[in-house]
């Protein structure tokens, strides 16, 4: 049987090397791809997984399984070491230049099929909206990169957030709305997608 999280964590704690590099072999492109989202920085993501798992293995008393799952608690504690690392460096660089198509995220969840995008390659419409969502305030992107692009709960983004459920869904849904603004903006300026104009945004 594979051992769940919890008893791994179990295991790393009395000095199992194993059981901890099967953590993160679990869940490192998890964390990593959480980091790279909210900040477009392959030189950050790759910072905060490693201080993320480090603190792991240094703190594991303090995560609670009754709170939630182990990879909200990580996004969590990846949420809080991106956050201080965006402030140090104050800058970003284009998403799509930092990762390669074999690190693709689904974007279904945030564009339509009907909606100007769907004319678009895959391609293009994945570097739009990584370009779009890194536009997004802060408070905007990270419930957006933890509810639709790393696939956890309004409970469990609540969790990583440290805030109420309500907070994330008033944050997703004027999130949402931001992003498809965005988005249907960039395309309507591209003279090459006019063609795209006057038709409708959803999600």
């Amino acid at each position: 049987m594979v051992p769940s999280d919890v008893e791994l964590l179990q295991l790393m704690v009395i000095g199992d090397e194993h059981a901890f590099t099967t953590l993160y072999r679990r869940h490192q492109s998890f964390v990593y791809r959480f980091a790279l989202l909210m900040s477009g920085q392959a030189s950050i993501a790759e910072e905060v997984t490693q201080e993320v798992f480090l603190a792991l293995l240094r703190q594991a008393h303090r995560y609670d399984p009754a709170r939630g799952s182990l990879s909200a608690y990580l996004c969590g504690a990846a949420r809080n070491q991106v956050l201080r690392l965006i402030e140090r460096e104050n800058s970003y660089v284009q998403l799509f230049a930092e990762i390669g198509e074999a690190e693709a995220v689904p974007v279904t969840q945030l564009v339509a099929g009907d909606d100007p995008l769907s004319n678009l390659t895959r391609n293009e419409t994945i570097k739009l909206v990584r370009q779009a969502v890194l536009a997004l305030p802060l408070r905007y992107r990270e419930v957006i990169v933890l509810c639709d692009f790393q696939e956890l709960s309004r409970v469990e983004a609540a969790l990583a957030l440290d805030c109420p459920v309500g907070t994330v869904n008033s944050r997703l849904h004027r999130g949402h709305v931001l992003l498809l603004k965005k988005l249907c903006a960039a395309v309507k300026l591209d003279p090459k997608r006019s063609r795209a104009q006057g038709r409708r945004c959803f999600a």
